[in-house]
């Protein structure tokens, strides 16, 4: 079988990648907005038997002379033009910005937060926005403020979650037409691994990890300094002192020689390396429940023991992030 092979020139390899010409519709970016260059139109299913109907009414007008029949005919055609530039205007211009995403256990839908506005002051009417055609999201679009949305996608495993490429599109007002766009946002969201069954704790180490060992830790029983505050920490514990005198936010930290250290370390779990990471993650979600000091142990990466909100989300970062490149 003899192939043919097209010369390599610019006609040909823009031949070959029209289709992919057509749908890079942005480049990546926080904010993309959607020009005339970058909307494209074409009639629906709807629209191509409108368009079938009105070739019947004409070939029907001119075969027995009909003047109504004419007029009808040519008032649904312009009917049907300015349908396709309403529903062209409804989609040109708009400014689409990525949003905030909290991070998210596998297996769990990630929301991706979009916020639109309008760049020509007029309202914008069902309008939807998907990442792969997966959920679908319609809206409208008011001409006076910008308007912030969450599409859902869902995430298999840990790690980042690029959500891929934005489609929006609308058919509005008659469903005649369909105009869309692409736009690739520099968007992504942290996917913490998938938790363990609930099982028992690991043993409580000291300060050296040896197992069953008890060291002190952050209790409630003796002041013991202060420092600087994190988001999460307790209210009760900050020194409201310290930030009437405008000296900063501190929070109270605690001695207690009865209470007990508890490290969560790669050794003590059994497995592969996601079945490790999997009983890491369900440790750190019990420790947190239970309010317990802990820290965490990975090959090559160690996070010291603490309590608090940042805490939790640091250890949870860490496992969903190791052995991935950025």
């Amino acid at each position: 079988m003899v192939s043919l092979k097209l010369p390599d020139n610019a006609f040909t390899r823009a031949l070959r990648d029209w289709k992919t010409l057509l749908r890079t519709a942005r480049p990546a970016s926080r904010i993309a907005v959607l020009d005339r260059r970058h909307v494209y139109i074409l009639p629906t299913r709807q629209g191509m038997l409108f368009a079938l109907v009105l070739v019947c009414m004409l070939v029907g007008s001119i075969n027995y002379a009909l003047s109504l029949g004419f007029v009808l005919t040519f008032l649904l055609a312009g009917l049907g033009v300015i349908a396709m530039l309403h529903t062209w205007r409804n989609l040109a211009d708009l400014t689409l910005e990525a949003g905030r995403t909290q991070p998210v256990f596998a297996g769990e839908e990630a929301r991706f937060g979009l916020i639109v506005a309008d760049n020509r002051r007029r309202e914008r009417y069902a309008v939807a926005a998907s990442y792969n055609a997966a959920h679908t999201l319609f809206f409208d679009v008011s001409a006076d403020r910008r308007t912030e949305f969450a599409i859902p996608v869902a995430s298999a495993q840990r790690g980042w979650l690029a959500p891929g490429r934005l489609t929006v599109y609308t058919e509005f007002p008659l469903g005649l037409f369909r105009a869309w766009s692409y736009v690739a946002l520099e968007n992504r969201c942290l996917i913490y691994p998938r938790p363990a069954p609930s099982d028992s704790m690991p043993p409580l180490s000291g300060a050296s990890g040896r197992a069953g060992g008890h060291a002190s830790a952050k209790g409630d029983d003796d002041f013991s300094g202060l420092r600087h505050y994190q988001h999460g920490d307790s209210l009760r514990r900050i020194d409201w002192k310290a930030s009437a005198r405008e000296q900063g936010m501190f929070t109270k930290q605690f001695q207690g020689a009865s209470s007990v250290l508890l490290w969560l370390d790669w050794q003590l779990a059994e497995g592969d390396t996601e079945t490790r990471i999997s009983q890491l993650t369900r440790w750190v979600l019990d420790a947190h429940a239970a309010g317990m000091s802990y820290g965490l142990r990975l090959p090559g990466i160690e996070v010291a023991p603490d309590t608090g909100e940042s805490h939790f989300r640091l250890c949870l970062e860490r496992l969903a992030l190791y052995g991935i490149t950025r």
